[in-house]
């Protein structure tokens, strides 16, 4: 049985540095931002080039595929060449993408666009997550957060932006946010100086558990793994059935407004924000596999009576589906970083890889299985999907290690 011993590399100091966790976690939100642009002015491309709706699913596969697939590989690729001034390459891929987009005149041209943006995402997040643990002063939680916490309220942003600038202005005014990559850009530059400084300053850290060494066999981190992989599955499918179809199963349910289901779905992100920031700390403190039974899990009673509440209490079930479900996700990659010690890129690439393809290929299903059906009848299907979080009773406990400078030559 091939054991490893969990090892903890990257991390600079004995306290978060927050002005690098600041400065990335702003860039996260450009990142996603930019990136959400795309799918939000899907009715304009489709408007002025006559598209069907196969061909913007074209578009979104096109994205999803470098987007999301990419990652992981990227990933591998920077933990076997540490690459910290890939930052500023992934915002600039984003930009070139923008600007493309701006310009784009046929339908090819709008899939090497997307491909371009899509590209800009995978090259950013693996080593942002990177950078995110080696500021994170041994706070992994807390840095995962604060990370997550950008890309939220950027993917939050994104669709804002396009309904009041590129709507009315038309196709070319995507060019005015290749400042912001461009600022991301600049901010990005700063932040691979200080990794590329601090990189060769590490020190490394082994993990020890009451006073044992952590061995775990391939095969135990393999299904471990695969384990967390199907949580996120549950998570970010439950998840894309609120984002892309909340609106519409309040309007169909309670025949309120447009304008009020935008309010509850308003309310709904921003206890998703809240969520996210929380999570990690938390899992800091009281140990990820706690964390994770609560959020996956613990969300299973509020799913379950969601689609038989009134109104009042749709709206607060929701608010409390939101903030447990998203304390999931940075604890979940942080967890996957320390089952997999010294692969953080490729780990991150295939949690951020994974969440977005789920994302994605959950809201195309359930978007079918609402055309079969109805819309009530996916709030039914999706409310047992937090029961996959028994399968964290097959995860090792890894109880937050006391960290300790180990040899120079240790590995």
């Amino acid at each position: 049985m091939t054991a490893t011993q969990v090892e903890f590399p990257l991390e600079v100091g004995a306290k978060p540095v927050f002005k690098i966790l600041g400065a990335i976690s702003f860039c996260h939100l450009l990142n996603d931002m930019l990136s959400s642009l795309l799918p939000s002015i899907y009715p304009l491309l489709k408007s002025s080039f006559h598209l069907d709706f196969a061909q913007v699913g074209l578009i979104t596969l096109t994205y999803q595929i470098t987007a999301s697939l990419l990652q992981p590989l990227i990933g591998l690729y920077t933990d076997r060449k540490p690459s910290p001034y890939s930052l500023p390459i992934g915002m600039g891929c984003t930009l070139v993408g923008l600007l493309l987009l701006s310009i784009a005149g046929s339908f090819p041209m709008i899939l090497i666009a997307a491909a371009v943006v899509g590209t800009g995402s995978s090259v950013f997040h693996p080593e942002s997550s990177r950078v995110a643990r080696m500021a994170s002063g041994g706070q992994h939680g807390l840095a995962q957060s604060l990370f997550q916490v950008g890309g939220n309220a950027g993917l939050s942003l994104g669709p804002l932006l396009a309904a009041f600038i590129v709507m009315p202005r038309g196709q070319s005014s995507i060019a005015w946010f290749s400042l912001a990559a461009f600022a991301g850009i600049m901010m990005l530059t700063s932040v691979s100086g200080w990794a590329n400084q601090n990189r060769s300053n590490t020190k490394r850290y082994s993990a020890t558990v009451g006073g044992q060494q952590v061995l775990l066999s391939t095969k135990k981190i393999a299904i471990s793994i695969a384990i967390l992989m199907a949580l996120l599955f549950s998570k970010f499918v439950y998840l894309a059935s609120l984002t892309s179809y909340y609106t519409f199963y309040l309007m169909s349910k309670f025949q309120v407004s447009v304008q009020n289901a935008q309010i509850h779905l308003f309310v709904f992100l921003g206890a998703v924000a809240l969520g996210t920031i929380v999570g990690g700390p938390i899992g800091d403190r009281i140990g990820r596999k706690r964390v994770i039974w609560c959020s996956i899990l613990g969300v299973l009673p509020f799913t379950v009576i969601l689609p038989y509440a009134n109104l009042l209490w749709t709206g607060i079930l929701s608010v409390v589906i939101g903030l447990i479900l998203a304390s999931a996700f940075s604890v979940i990659v942080v967890y996957a970083q320390e089952l997999v010690p010294g692969r953080v890129g490729m780990i991150s690439g295939l949690c951020f890889g994974f969440a977005f393809g789920m994302a994605g290929l959950g809201a195309a299903v359930l978007g079918e299985l609402a055309d079969r059906t109805s819309i009530n009848f996916v709030y039914l299907v999706c409310s047992f999907l937090p029961a996959v979080g028994l399968l964290t009773a097959f995860l090792p406990d890894l109880e937050r290690p006391k960290l300790r400078t180990a040899n120079a030559e240790a590995v």
